[in-house]
């Protein structure tokens, strides 16, 4: 892939311009994540904060590492495995079997949520991790591991449904 964003014309060093980024990325995402874990408790709560530490993994097919990188099932298989114990299965049409179908006004944080973003559009190709009753941890293939809003109209177009693994 070429990334023309990348070169620039400024000539300070590497070194300080990756500690600026990265100060000013651990500040953004400790006021993210305050909202999301203040009111939880006990497993649902270890979800998200375990779901949270994936933010800015780079997206990697049939991936499932925060140091190398994951896809969107390999993220919730490893934060599930680790927090809960329960070992959903790899892909996401999979996990949505798996789970216990919710309606949207039972979801709590923890839960997943399914998409159909592939060529299908009734087969689940996606999954995130509820944060809260509107906001969801994923691996989007351009952006990586970032926090969407399920009432985004292409998360609205795409919904399949939310799920219960515990």
């Amino acid at each position: 892939m070429l990334f023309a964003a990348c070169s620039t014309t400024r000539h300070t060093p590497k070194r300080s311009v990756k500690h600026k980024h990265k100060k000013e990325r651990v500040v953004k995402h400790k006021k993210q994540r305050i909202p999301y874990i203040s009111n939880l408790t006990g497993v649902r709560k270890k979800i998200v904060e375990a779901s949270l530490e994936w933010e800015g993994t780079p997206y990697k097919f049939a991936g499932y590492s925060k140091k190398t990188g994951t896809d969107c099932s390999g993220m919730v298989l490893t934060v599930y495995l680790e927090t809960t114990g329960i070992k959903l299965p790899r892909n996401s049409a999979k996990q949505a079997e798996y789970c216990k179908r919710i309606k949207p006004s039972q979801v709590l944080p923890g839960d997943l949520v399914f998409f159909a973003t592939g060529k299908d559009p009734d087969k689940v190709s996606h999954v995130g991790i509820m944060i809260d009753n509107d906001n969801f941890i994923h691996a989007s293939t351009s952006k990586g591991v970032v926090i969407s809003s399920v009432s985004t109209p292409y998360y609205q177009r795409t919904f399949m449904g939310y799920g219960r693994a515990l």
